[in-house]
């Protein structure tokens, strides 16, 4: 079985939500992003995102940008980050998922790039520029190597959720706000209603990503679904510098706390 989908069936068992952290591969270099996902994990992180870095991040605020601007600068290529996760996957079989943009698999290859995923031990995918209309062969490839192609959905989605949720697997990333990734003081959208909206459409977890910045904000908006996903706050900790011992130690407090709260 899928790690992912095992986590949120032993979280399901447990009544706990699943706390879901990103992190920008090579940012602030590739040993700090190994060492990164081992501190998150003992935070109490269920699932790990590694966003693999662009040049062109469309759905990324200016923070997430940064990092990838930061990572590429390092010379990060794809293969070093699989090199780095095989790394993870000697200590941890935590469930790993790649935030990436289409064009970085269609340069790899799609093939091979799904084959390098399951050799390495990577378990999903969030695809933010593939377009509905086109997705079905990448979903196809992926169903042979086992890894969930990981739909998003957004406030604007609405009479899309159906079909964009469709073949979806791991859980479902909804985008909180209309816009870029960002930390924020509140989040405008009714969440009630559209995770409701959501949940009648599909029985895959819901994830609660875009915005959340701080273990208030994610108390407050756990009820309305089964993971709270926090990118922009930990990669500002990361920003900020220092040796590696002092970001790690940035970042466990923070997600122990977020995980603390939503629990």
């Amino acid at each position: 079985m899928n790690r992912i989908v095992e986590k949120f069936n032993y979280l399901k068992s447990k009544n706990e939500k699943a706390f879901i952290p990103f992190v920008t591969g090579g940012d602030p270099d590739l040993d700090t992003t190994v060492e990164l996902v081992l501190t998150l994990e003992k935070a109490g992180a269920d699932i790990i995102e590694i966003g693999i870095p662009y040049s062109d991040p469309m759905a990324d605020g200016p923070v997430i940008q940064a990092s990838s601007t930061r990572a590429l600068a390092n010379g990060t290529k794809i293969n070093s980050i699989m090199e780095k996760v095989q790394r993870i996957r000697e200590k941890t079989q935590i469930p790993l998922v790649y935030l990436l943009y289409y064009n970085s698999i269609f340069k790899y290859g799609d093939v091979k790039f799904f084959e390098k995923c399951k050799e390495v031990g990577v378990d999903g995918l969030i695809i933010p520029d593939l377009p509905l209309e086109e997705r079905a062969e990448i979903i196809e490839i992926a169903d042979k190597y086992d890894i969930c192609i990981i739909p998003l959905v957004a406030p604007t989605s609405k009479g899309r959720i159906k079909a964009i949720t469709n073949q979806g697997k791991g859980f479902v990333y909804c985008v909180s706000i209309n816009g870029v990734t960002g930390t924020r003081q509140k989040l405008n959208t009714d969440i009630d209603k559209y995770m409701n909206l959501i949940k009648s459409y599909t029985d895959m977890p819901r994830g609660l990503g875009f915005g959340i910045s701080n273990a208030e904000m994610a108390k407050a908006y756990a009820p309305y679904c089964e993971a709270i996903i926090v990118g922009s706050a930990i990669i500002k900790l990361v920003a900020e510098g220092g040796h590696q011992q002092e970001i790690l130690k940035r970042v466990y407090d923070f997600a122990l706390g977020i995980k603390n709260a939503i629990n």
